[in-house]
């Protein structure tokens, strides 16, 4: 069943229009990739599938009883978010926000929270600040809070961004996981060898829009 269906959908920026008239449907458990050159539009238009963006024209709505609140989110980071001067613990817990109910977290948040360290391997970094840790160890931290918001869909953006091959092949092992789990993953990539082992769909943004399985993707382009 379909979980995000847009409808003639066109994104745009600073009246600028950089995707027109895209259709598509998102359903439970795919592996989405979305590739495309700098600048296509795809960061904008995950960014519209989160409501963080208005498209300029067309429809999104969520179905299968998909709500915002469990979608998690792992943008790309920039350098002062690197040096942010909090614990490993605090920042994951703070993927769990947006499920409170007053100021504090509850119990079963913070066992979520706990839960979600250890399903990407770092709960043994709990207490550790996170400006000191490597980059792979930082991406499996931003990994895990978004885990604390995603209850049905996880949004990727350029998750291996500046990491070794070791830790670049942890990370995409440890979404796969999820995937094979029942999480629907919605990913923007450049690394094709990634798409080529891990999509099931690829929406590909550009002069040329595509938007299919990847079978179908194969049979029209080469990866």
């Amino acid at each position: 069943m379909a979980q995000i269906i847009c409808e003639n959908l066109t994104l745009g920026y600073d009246g600028k229009t950089i995707l027109k008239g895209l259709n598509l449907e998102i359903q439970k458990g795919q592996y989405l990739c979305i590739t495309g050159d700098n600048g296509s539009g795809k960061t904008t238009f995950m960014k519209t599938l989160l409501g963080l963006v208005a498209p300029v024209s067309g429809r999104i709505w969520a179905s299968d009883g998909l709500e915002s609140v469990q979608i998690g989110y792992l943008p790309q980071q920039t350098q002062i978010q690197r040096d942010f001067p909090a614990s490993v613990y605090e920042i994951v817990l703070s993927g769990c926000l947006n499920k409170t109910r007053g100021l504090f977290y509850s119990k079963q948040l913070r066992q979520r929270a706990f839960d979600n360290m250890k399903k990407v391997g770092i709960e043994d970094l709990a207490m550790k600040s996170y400006r000191h840790l490597s980059g792979g160890q930082q991406q499996r931290v931003l990994l895990a809070r978004a885990l604390c918001a995603a209850d049905k869909m996880l949004l990727l953006d350029e998750p291996v961004s500046g990491l070794d091959p070791a830790a670049a092949q942890d990370m995409y092992s440890i979404i796969q996981s999820l995937n094979r789990d029942g999480m629907t993953v919605i990913m923007i990539t450049h690394d094709m060898s990634a798409v080529r082992q891990y999509a099931t769909h690829i929406l590909h943004i550009g002069s040329d829009v595509f938007f299919g399985s990847k079978s179908e993707y194969l049979a029209k382009y080469s990866l």
